[in-house]
């Protein structure tokens, strides 16, 4: 074992999606654990994460390059610093970049694998690495199973959701049923089967869409050939510290994912443990690991991926029966409480880095 820190590469950064890695991030370098933080490349602007201010002097942005000279330059900023391990915070070229320079330097790494980083490498790759590293940190039970066959090291370490900042508050006093949903506008999110699924809806609603990408003008497109303008919004990017008010303004939560043409899907979207964290219900479709933390007809409701059928059901349904929602929003706080609270969460991925990398 090393007496030496741990050096963490990132992708870009900060990004307003990726409050997870923020999070574990800092509860690293809160408790000293860090050496160095390293990024592949330049992510959004501060003002997107305000809580990212407190690691914009510690990230160093790499020369935007292959991951050979990234790992070469790594390599020569490090040199003469004690260093227990490198560790990528995703598997495609940050995992790339840790394994090259732990090669270099003469010391171990490993790296995290989230969800769309894990099929951005060829499967032979991404095992060769993962047998190589000496750990991998999954964050759910569907990317873990990406690597079930591959004799690595794999633990399951989920993302928490600080419980102190997303807080239950009363249900909003309207007949009309507030519809939220959260997340990048790319075709996995399935938005654009909400909005067919929003033009077969039997009860009143108001359905607002929080975030920003390349599907915004087909679901504009969209939006206006089902007659949903006055209905349907599209509210634009919101910072992390804007949704605690946005899921507190809704009464439920839709997460509507599919497996897009390239086969991605999501893993557990954080917007689905915060919501929950914020007593809401949620209604999700039943891809990736969403099912390990929306327990059909316990914390939420699960319905067929791309069902606009199915969905418009879910929906409805919670829209007869309010004291459903009442009840579904107790118990997915509940379950937050056990499984996802960010301050066990962060605390499980220190231990376990430091286990593996620092004496």
């Amino acid at each position: 074992m090393s007496d030496g820190k741990i050096v963490m590469i990132l992708s870009g950064f900060p990004r307003r999606s990726e409050t997870f890695a923020l999070n574990e991030i800092l509860a690293l370098e809160q408790r000293g654990a860090l050496a160095a933080i390293f990024a592949t490349k330049a992510g959004e602007p501060v003002a997107t994460q305000p809580a990212g201010k407190a690691l914009l002097g510690r990230v160093k942005v790499l020369t935007e390059s292959d991951c050979a000279r990234q790992a070469e330059e790594m390599t020569k900023l490090l040199k003469g610093t004690a260093i227990g391990g490198v560790h990528g915070y995703f598997a495609h070229a940050p995992a790339e970049v840790a394994e090259l320079v732990a090669t270099q330097l003469g010391t171990r790494f490993g790296f995290s694998i989230h969800a769309r980083d894990a099929r951005k490498v060829a499967p032979e790759v991404l095992y060769a690495r993962a047998r190589k590293a000496a750990c991998v940190v999954a964050c759910n039970h569907d990317v873990a199973g990406e690597l079930r066959n591959s004799g690595a090291n794999v633990h399951l370490v989920p993302h928490g959701v600080d419980l102190e900042r997303f807080v239950p508050q009363p249900l909003p006093d309207t007949e009309v049923l507030q519809l939220l949903v959260v997340g990048r506008l790319v075709e996995k999110k399935g938005f654009h089967v909400l909005i067919a699924t929003a033009a077969r809806l039997h009860a009143p609603f108001q359905l607002n869409i929080v975030g920003e990408g390349p599907e915004e003008k087909r679901l504009t497109e969209l939006i206006r050939r089902h007659r949903l303008e006055s209905k349907v919004r599209l509210c634009g990017p919101k910072t992390h510290e804007d949704l605690p008010e946005a899921y507190n303004r809704a009464h439920v939560l839709v997460a509507p994912s599919i497996m897009d043409q390239t086969g991605d899907r999501d893993g557990l979207p954080n917007v689905v443990l915060e919501a929950m964290a914020c007593g809401r219900a949620v209604i999700a479709s039943d891809v990736g690991a969403i099912g390990s933390a929306v327990i059909h007809d316990e914390t939420g409701l699960l319905t067929r991926p791309g069902d606009a059928e199915s969905l418009a059901a879910a929906i409805d349904l919670l829209a007869r029966q309010r004291s459903l929602l009442t009840q579904l929003g107790m118990q997915a706080r509940e379950r937050v409480q056990r499984e996802y609270d960010v301050h066990r969460c962060t605390e499980r991925f220190h231990n376990l880095l430091r286990s593996v990398y620092v004496s």
